[in-house]
């Protein structure tokens, strides 16, 4: 098979090109290099079944020969980003996925989007199943992000609707592992690298506000699983265990061996307070569910970060 993979010089993308890549597939990463980085395909350059296209899918685009799947990732994905690229977040949710999921129907090919937990906002209902409708702020600082997955997913299901498309959603969960930018502002990153270098962690309102954290290698299994089903509606893919962000943050302490303290500012507007998958649905569609332990996975990120802390210049 031969796969269209946007945004794939990604955080998730890049993993996901790796698993393709290994399965035998051929891939076409397309990528404007907004939030992305060559960097993390640097190890797949002499590659010869990936090709590589800088395009904004923003813009309309194509891509030559045939095509199989269009699994659509370009976007923004953290607080920082979307919020210093409001209006970019905006377009890649509305235009960009219009772009791909013609790409996917001209093509005759199967399309997937993975969309995300904030779908659900500062949920009323915990844990959030996929049926839940959410709780987002339309005209907060989020709902650059929020409202525009929340459109993909309807533009994914209209062309399913209308030209019987055949689609898949995605909605991640938070996800870590190696690759995610030290300067991407979640949390994980966060925490290790200010750990790493001895510096206080920075815990936003109290601490007491939960996550659910999965590592990437998990995440892409899920991915891989839902395009080898016929399945149409929305599935959760997220680490179901939840652990306040004080818990998280000791819990990074503890694997560094980090002597850091902690320190309290001020929650952002409608960050949410919880936020935990229900994954029924993807234990009974995909016999799926995360594997990797925390101490297992974060392991495995916290070395990564070490080594990019003994270059320096990685680090910029």
């Amino acid at each position: 098979m031969r796969i269209v993979l946007t945004g794939g010089a990604g955080f998730i993308g890049s993993h996901l090109c790796d698993r393709l890549l290994a399965d035998g597939l051929s891939v076409v990463v397309v990528d404007n290099l907004l939030t992305g980085s060559r960097r993390n395909l640097a190890h797949l350059s002499a590659h010869p079944r990936l090709e590589f296209q800088q395009l904004d899918v923003c813009q309309p685009f194509t891509v030559s020969g045939p095509v199989d799947w269009v699994l659509h990732l370009a976007s923004p994905a953290s607080p920082i980003d979307y919020l210093q690229l409001p209006l970019e977040t905006l377009q890649v949710g509305s235009f960009g996925t219009h772009h791909a999921l013609e790409l996917a129907r001209t093509k005759g090919a199967s399309f997937l989007l993975t969309s995300t937990s904030e779908v659900y906002g500062d949920p009323l209902v915990h844990p959030q199943p996929e049926a839940y409708w959410g709780n987002v702020n339309p005209i907060g600082p989020r709902a650059v992000y929020d409202e525009a997955k929340r459109y993909a997913e309807a533009v994914t299901m209209a062309y399913r609707r209308t030209y019987d498309l055949d689609t898949r959603i995605v909605r991640i969960f938070n996800t870590y592992g190696p690759r995610n930018r030290v300067d991407d502002g979640r949390v994980v990153p966060t925490f290790i690298n200010q750990a790493l270098a001895g510096e206080p962690l920075t815990l936003f309102g109290d601490g007491t506000q939960t996550r659910s954290f999965q590592y990437v290698d998990d995440l892409v299994a899920g991915i891989r699983r839902l395009m080898e089903v016929q399945y149409h509606e929305p599935v959760n893919l997220g680490n179901p265990v939840e652990m306040t962000i004080r818990q998280f943050a000791d819990l990074i302490l503890q694997l560094t061996g980090s002597s850091s303290s902690l320190v309290y500012r001020p929650l952002p507007q409608d960050d949410p307070r919880t936020r935990q998958p229900d994954i029924r649905r993807a234990r009974e569609v995909l016999g799926w569910e995360p594997r990797v332990p925390p101490e297992e996975g974060l392991s495995q990120t916290i070395a990564w970060y070490r080594n990019l802390h003994r270059e320096p210049s990685s680090l910029q």
